[in-house]
This record gives C-alpha cells, sequence and structure tokens, in this order.
C-alpha cells in the first residue's frame, strides 16, 4: 500500500458516497454540498483507522476501533457534516471523537472544533492522529459528552456520533440560536437520524432525516 493507492481509493470512496446520496436524494431532501465531497476526497481516512484496517480504510462502512467503537461509514459522515451547512467561522462541537476523523472533517470547513471523547484512551489516539496531520483547530477533552462544553458555548454547530434516546438538553441548551444539531436519536432498534434547528427566537425545530444504527451515548451515569 502507498499514498497513489489510498489516493484511488479515497476518490472511489467519493463517487460511492455520491451514488449513496443520489439513492436517498428524496429522503434527505437535498444534493451532497460540493464542499463537504472535496473535503472527503482529501481527508486521508486510513490514518484514522487501526493500522491492521488500512486496507479497508475506503470501503463505505463503519469500521472497528476499539472499545465496542466504530469509525462512522464515509457516507453519513457526509451527510452529517452536510446537514450542518457549516461556514468558515463556525465554532462546532462535535460529542464522540473516537480515532477524530469526523473533527478532521469538521476542521477543514470550520474555524474551531471541540471534540468529546469519554474514553481516554480514544482521546490519547484521536489527539496523536490528529497532531500529526497538523490539525490546530481542534481543541479535544476527555469529559462526559451528554453535559457538552459549556466554557466554550454556545456552539454554531452541534455534532454528536453516538445516539441518546433522547436530545440531551445541555447540548440543546449550548447550541446558538440560528444553529443546527445533528444526531442520533433512539433505542438501539429505532434510531433515527434528526436534524435540529433552532430559529432566532431561541424555539428549536426537529426533522427526522433517515434511520440510523449507532452506539449508545455512553454518560458517566452508567459507570
Amino acid at each position: 500500500m502507498n499514498e497513489v493507492n489510498f489516493t484511488a481509493w479515497r476518490h472511489s470512496m467519493v463517487q460511492e458516497i455520491a451514488l449513496h446520496a443520489a439513492s436517498v436524494r428524496d429522503t434527505i431532501g437535498k444534493a451532497l454540498d460540493d464542499r463537504v465531497m472535496e473535503v472527503m476526497d482529501r481527508v486521508p481516512r486510513h490514518e484514522f483507522v487501526p493500522v491492521e484496517l488500512k486496507v479497508y480504510a475506503y470501503v463505505d462502512t463503519p469500521l472497528p476501533i476499539g472499545y465496542g467503537k466504530t469509525i462512522s461509514q464515509p457516507f453519513m459522515v457526509a451527510l452529517m457534516t452536510d446537514l450542518l451547512e457549516l461556514r468558515g467561522d463556525d465554532r462546532v462541537l462535535e460529542i464522540g471523537t473516537g480515532f477524530g476523523y469526523q473533527a478532521a472533517i469538521l476542521a477543514e470547513l470550520a474555524k474551531e472544533v471541540y471534540s468529546i471523547e469519554i474514553i481516554e484512551e480514544l482521546a490519547a489516539e484521536a489527539k496523536g492522529r490528529l497532531g500529526q496531520l497538523g490539525y490546530t483547530n481542534i481543541e479535544a477533552r476527555v469529559s462526559d459528552g451528554y453535559q457538552g462544553w459549556a466554557q466554550h458555548a454556545p456552539f454554531d454547530k452541534v455534532i454528536v456520533t453516538a445516539a441518546p434516546d433522547l436530545i440531551p438538553p445541555p447540548l440543546l441548551q449550548q447550541l446558538k440560536s440560528g444553529g443546527r444539531m445533528v444526531i442520533p436519536t433512539g433505542i438501539p432498534d429505532n434510531q433515527h437520524l434528526v436534524l435540529v434547528e433552532k430559529d432566532e427566537n431561541g424555539r428549536a425545530k426537529t426533522r427526522e432525516i433517515l434511520p440510523v444504527r449507532f452506539s449508545p451515548l455512553e454518560t458517566d451515569d452508567e459507570f
């Protein structure tokens, strides 16, 4: 394997994402933004998976990263990123750092990314991988993502990569008026990806995008 292989595989992954997005365009209500697709074609996903799985890095599927967690399916990463409608001056809160791939995608499109991971070993992996790739606009910490990161709130956008039964009130409170949150919610056998939009008066409306299956959101209350 070399960088030429990875680049070619990454191009193929992006083409597969585009085909998948086209097949559900009526369901999600839009095509994926070109800016998101360009970033998906640029960020090296193979640097965010265990070394023994690098050959599978550009298959459009989740991959295990240890501790019962996965790196999300590339299509899902692209879709969730697209739904945020990121701008260059956005401050984004991410819940569930994992190995840091989604944070890297966000960092290419937003000004600042604040990422929370509850598993210390995964947070350490993410910090090392993101640092090696030169990302300087990501701040991460080990904490309970359910509670958000009040110190840096409010956030323009919030993205959650694990599923609580219901939208955590602290995350909703930390979302800026006019902001967007993308979050999977529900019990394991009945989850939906949900878009939350908060209007300028602070009222939130939700829209189910499509059925999904994510790991449950862990909180300190479970330990």
